[in-house]
């Protein structure tokens, strides 16, 4: 009798401390994934990015959850009369698709020579 009670009295005792070790059920990961999906459209709400855009930085995140963080900070942000902070760094450019066939040699260096001369005069636009 005493050992059986031992027994389901010491799983008990290891069962409840799950959570210490840090496994996360099912509705626990749902809801952190939530969380976070809520504070990015937030984020993007308050940088004055577009829904749009913000799924697209951001395709890992659920858009429903997206959606209502970005619609809950443009609520906050119109009845507190925010104006939305601007990204102090600019988006990376498109990166161009590569080219599947290799060019022969004397082509490969006309292309490094074009490239050298059209760089310049773009940094010198943009100074101005």
């Amino acid at each position: 009798m005493r050992r059986p009670f031992a027994v389901l009295l010491l799983s008990a005792s290891l069962l409840v401390g799950c959570d210490q070790f840090g496994i996360e059920t099912p509705a626990a990961t749902h809801a952190r994934k939530d969380a976070d999906s809520k504070a990015v459209g937030g984020a993007c709400r308050h940088a004055g990015r577009a829904i749009e855009d913000c799924y697209t930085l951001n395709k890992k995140a659920d858009k429903a959850a997206v959606y209502a963080g970005w619609r809950e900070m443009n609520e906050y942000m119109r009845e507190n009369k925010l104006e939305p902070v601007l990204p102090v760094i600019p988006p990376e450019p498109a990166k161009p698709p590569k080219v599947a066939a290799k060019p022969a040699d004397g082509e490969q260096a006309d292309e490094v020579e074009d490239t050298a001369a059209v760089a310049p005069a773009k940094t010198k636009a943009a100074k101005h």
